[in-house]
C-alpha cells in the first residue's frame, strides 16, 4: 500500500467556521490569530485509491491552519514554518510523498525550502494542474464550437515557468499566439524559441488591455496580486483558463458576463472507490488536479521532488500525462472561480455569445 499526503489550509475564516462553529461568533482578527498560534493536524483519512496497475494508496488530508490572506501577508519565514509543520505530520504518519494544496504551493520559493526540510517527497501538482488545464481549455473550445487551428491565443504571464510551458505545447494547435508580459525581452527570446521548436511566429506585448480583448483563448498566469482581467477586457464568446493564484481574473466576469467561459482548469476522475471523507466541493470520487498528482506519484512509486520551484518544463507535464493516463486518471470536468461547473454552463454561454455575435 503506497502512502501519501495532501495539505490544505482554509482560504478564509468562513472555512474555520465551519470545522470550528465558535469560530462563527468571533471576529475575523480573533480567529486569525488562533490560527497562527494552532498547529497543524490531520483532517482526514483518505481510502480506496487503486490504479489500472492494480496499485493501491491511502492518504491523509492535513491541514496548515492559515487563510489565503495570511499565507500572502504573514513573514514569509513564518509561513513556510508553518507549512513545514504539516510535512512533518505527513512524515509521522508514513506518507512517501506529500503534496502542497492551495496557497501553500505558492508562498516563497513554491516548495523547495519546504523540500529541504522534510525526509519525504514533495510536490505543488503543477505539472498535472498545467496538463488539465490545457486539456480542459481545449475541450472547452470545441464544445462552444471553434476550432483550435482557428483561434487567436492569448498567454497572460508568458514568461513565467508555468506561462512558457502552457505558450509551447499550445502553439502546436492555435493559429495566432500573443505573448504577453512585463519584459520584451524575454518575451522575445520565448518567441523566438517557440518559432524554432513550433514553427509558429509569435507576436509580443506589454499591455493586457490591448492585447486581451482580441483572443478567443485567454490562458493567464501571472504572480500579480490584483485581478489583471475584467469584464470590459473581453471578446464575445472567449474561453479564459485562470491557472494564477491568486486569481487574475474579476469574479465580475462571472456576473456581467454571461458571454464568455471561464475555467480554472479540470477536475480529474480518481481511479477506484475513493473515498476522501471530506466535502470540498466536488463531485465523489474526483479531485483538484494538484490532488491528483500526489496520488500519482505515490501509486508510480516515484518518491522524488516533482514540480517544485519555478521552473517547470514540457517534460514533466508530458511525464505525469503519460502517468495518468497508465494509472487511469482522468478529466472528469470543469471548475470555475473555485465550484465545479455545471454540466449545462457551456452550452448557456455558447448560445449567449451566438446571440451578441448575430
Amino acid at each position: 500500500m503506497k502512502r501519501f499526503a495532501f495539505i490544505i489550509h482554509p482560504l478564509d475564516v468562513s472555512d474555520v467556521a465551519r470545522k470550528f462553529s465558535i469560530a462563527k461568533y468571533m471576529p475575523a482578527a480573533v480567529v486569525e490569530k488562533a490560527l497562527r498560534l494552532m498547529p497543524s493536524f490531520t483532517t482526514s483519512h483518505i481510502t480506496g485509491v487503486k490504479s489500472l496497475q492494480n496499485k493501491e494508496a491511502e492518504g491523509w488530508f492535513i491541514t496548515c491552519p492559515l487563510t489565503a490572506k495570511q499565507m500572502l501577508s504573514l513573514p514569509r519565514e513564518m509561513v513556510i514554518k508553518k507549512i513545514i509543520q504539516a510535512g512533518k505530520v505527513a512524515e509521522k504518519l508514513g506518507a512517501g510523498i506529500v503534496g502542497l494544496g492551495a496557497f501553500t504551493s505558492v508562498v516563497g520559493d513554491a516548495g523547495v525550502t519546504v523540500a529541504k526540510n522534510l525526509n519525504i517527497a514533495v510536490t505543488t501538482g503543477n505539472s498535472y494542474t498545467v496538463a488539465t488545464a490545457i486539456e480542459a481549455t481545449q475541450k472547452a473550445v470545441k464544445m462552444l464550437g471553434r476550432k483550435l487551428s482557428d483561434c487567436h491565443l492569448v498567454v497572460v504571464g508568458a514568461t513565467g515557468s508555468i506561462g512558457q510551458v502552457c505558450s509551447i505545447i499550445m502553439a502546436r494547435h492555435v493559429k495566432h499566439l500573443t505573448l504577453v508580459g512585463r519584459n520584451t525581452g524575454n518575451l522575445k527570446a520565448l518567441a523566438a524559441k517557440i518559432l524554432y521548436e513550433t514553427g509558429l511566429a509569435c507576436t509580443v506585448s506589454s499591455d493586457v488591455k490591448r492585447a486581451v480583448p482580441l483572443a478567443d483563448i485567454v490562458i493567464t498566469v501571472t504572480s500579480s496580486v490584483d485581478t489583471v482581467i475584467e469584464p470590459e477586457d473581453l471578446k464575445t464568446g472567449a474561453v479564459v483558463c485562470d491557472v494564477a493564484r491568486p486569481r487574475d481574473v474579476s469574479r465580475r466576469v462571472a456576473k456581467e458576463r454571461k458571454d464568455v467561459l471561464v475555467i480554472e482548469g479540470g477536475v480529474v476522475e480518481v481511479p477506484g472507490s475513493v473515498n476522501f471523507n471530506l466535502d470540498f466541493g466536488f463531485p465523489r470520487g474526483t479531485a483538484y488536479a494538484c490532488m491528483a498528482e500526489t496520488m500519482i506519484l505515490a501509486l508510480e512509486g516515484l518518491h522524488q521532488n516533482y514540480s517544485l520551484g519555478r521552473n517547470l518544463t514540457v517534460q514533466q507535464v508530458e511525464r505525469i500525462s503519460a502517468l495518468a493516463e497508465k494509472h487511469g486518471f482522468k478529466l472528469a470536468g470543469f471548475r470555475s472561480f473555485e465550484r465545479v461547473l455545471p454540466a449545462g454552463e457551456i452550452q448557456r454561454v455558447k448560445k449567449q455569445a451566438e446571440k451578441q455575435a448575430s
